[in-house]
């Protein structure tokens, strides 16, 4: 079988690898080179390692309750039985993770989890010690990569994917295929803070909306709740806040704790929204103290973000960081099955890119890194199988389209497009704090920039059409549920439906 793997991070490149060990002739297309994009910024670590008292039920227990109810049990549970297995694949192609001083496993603790699960790589290095190591193998395994090459959009015949539309060096070129892999990540440059780099612009996502196929979720963004507010943005690791580290205010006190028992180690979301909110009081970032874990124990349990810190100024063993969220994380995307499965046949979908069910309303810190590595294993392995009849991954409530009741129209004297506008605007309207009055001012303001769009030409242009439709789907997605659940936050909210309640599948209209 004829694969083409389009993105080059854990996701993709498991997939690729599992691929290519099954047989199957596969190339690896990359926006930038091998190994590059947001695999190989994680700092966090991946969760499944498992100690004495712990247990994949355990996690998965942790995982459910992050989502806020709305994640998919079977999705979790296929994710954490797989933990060990993908943990050990990655050792054998050689990622180094941290060891104690017997050898064993060293892991650590993170927000919402209620063991030390988390094994690291080089302290706060994980990303990069597992993107260097896959990258080995991609090379030693001779897959052919496709470097500098941005997907465009998806050949699609009789329901069937036949290929990809890709701008590779500027030049339109098309690439056909028996099966198409999805591994694009997320749509990280929709906002104006945001961790993601400058080439994570929705395109998997928007090519998948364009070709009609399924996408849920998409109001579900996680916002990190702690980037350094000095600078170009910097990740300053949940794990910073496992090991100990603390919020403070302008006056020295533990403010998180006003919202929620576990103060620091409190799900992501509700720490991200404490954060925002404690600043706008006090019109000042607010600051992470770590000076209790000494300068001795930052550098070797955090050598990157102590490199860095210093090299903009601050000494985080003697001085608390200021700190401010940033947009994270997508934990919707394109609707998939247990084994990668979209609503086309023969398009798979892995890691950030898709909407797996494992993260529900809020991701649990660290899955994400074991969900690309377990799912891109196992859309490998479903290649060799027959597209099952009448397969419709994901919830099967009845479903709302990505235009909501509402059907608020363009703007009129909407002001010229502009990425940085967009950006702007999604940060305000359709962030951390949400109404229906904004999403709707935001969505007009999209609708009217999609109408004056020209036809894209340029790997810049694509990109803007790609943001400017995710950013509608977002934005509609967020006007048409009207609660407050997890990662999602209505100012305006209705009162919860059950937490049982499956969240809708949008789809293209």
């Amino acid at each position: 079988m004829n694969v083409v793997v389009v993105g080059a991070g854990i996701a993709g490149m498991t997939a690729a690898l599992h691929a290519h060990e099954a047989g199957h002739t596969v190339t690896l297309v990359t926006k930038g080179e091998v190994g590059e994009g947001c695999t190989p910024l994680a700092q966090g670590g991946i969760a499944g390692g498992y100690g004495p008292d712990d247990s994949p039920a355990a996690h998965a227990d942790d995982t459910l309750t992050a989502g806020a109810g709305l994640g998919d049990r079977p999705a979790v549970e296929t994710l954490v039985a797989a933990s060990s297995a993908r943990i050990a694949e990655l050792i054998a192609r050689g990622v180094a993770f941290d060891r104690a001083a017997d050898g064993s496993l060293q892991r650590g603790r993170e927000a919402a989890h209620s063991h030390a699960r988390i094994l690291h790589a080089g302290g706060d290095a994980t990303g990069a010690a597992i993107a260097t190591a896959l990258t080995a193998a991609v090379r030693r395994a001779g897959i052919a990569p496709v470097e500098r090459a941005m997907l465009t959009g998806l050949t699609v015949a009789d329901g069937t994917v036949r290929g990809v539309e890709l701008l590779h060096d500027d030049h339109p070129t098309v690439r056909t295929a028996d099966a198409v892999i999805l591994a694009t990540g997320g749509d990280g440059q929709l906002y104006a803070h945001t961790t993601n780099p400058a080439g994570v612009t929705g395109d998997g996502i928007a090519v998948a909306l364009a070709a009609g196929a399924a996408v849920a979720d998409l109001e579900f963004v996680q916002f990190h709740p702690t980037v350094l507010a000095s600078g170009p943005a910097f990740l300053i690791s949940e794990a910073v806040r496992g090991e100990g580290a603390v919020l403070l205010d302008a006056d020295g006190r533990r403010f998180v704790f006003d919202s929620h028992p576990d103060g620091e180690l409190a799900p992501r979301d509700v720490v991200a929204r404490a954060i925002a909110a404690q600043a706008a009081r006090q019109d000042v970032p607010v600051r992470l103290d770590a000076t209790m874990l000494g300068a001795a124990t930052l550098a070797r349990r955090f050598p990157t973000i102590d490199r860095v810190t210093r090299e903009r100024g601050f000494d985080w063993s003697r001085e608390p960081l200021p700190v401010t969220p940033a947009a994270h994380y997508l934990m919707g995307g394109v609707v998939t099955d247990l084994d990668g499965r979209t609503t086309i046949r023969g398009l798979y979908a892995v890691g950030e890119v898709a909407r797996t069910g494992v993260h529900g309303a809020n991701r649990l810190a660290s899955n994400s890194l074991l969900e690309g590595a377990v799912f891109g294993a196992r859309a490998a392995a479903a290649l060799a199988g027959p597209w099952p009849a009448g397969v419709h991954p994901g919830p099967t409530t009845p479903r709302a389209t990505a235009t909501p009741a509402t059907e608020p129209t363009a703007t009129t004297g909407t002001p010229p497009f502009a990425r940085r506008a967009l950006q702007q605007l999604m940060w305000d309207e359709v962030g951390l704090h949400r109404t229906a009055r904004g999403l709707e001012r935001a969505l007009g303001t999209i609708r009217g920039w999609i109408i004056a769009q020209q036809p894209p030409q340029s790997a810049r242009d694509h990109e803007d059409a790609h943001l400017l439709h995710v950013a509608e789907a977002t934005a509609a997605a967020a006007l048409a549920r009207r609660i407050s659940v997890g990662a999602h936050h209505r100012a305006d909210a209705e009162p919860a439906a059950p937490a049982t309640a499956r969240p809708p599948i949008l789809e293209t209209v």
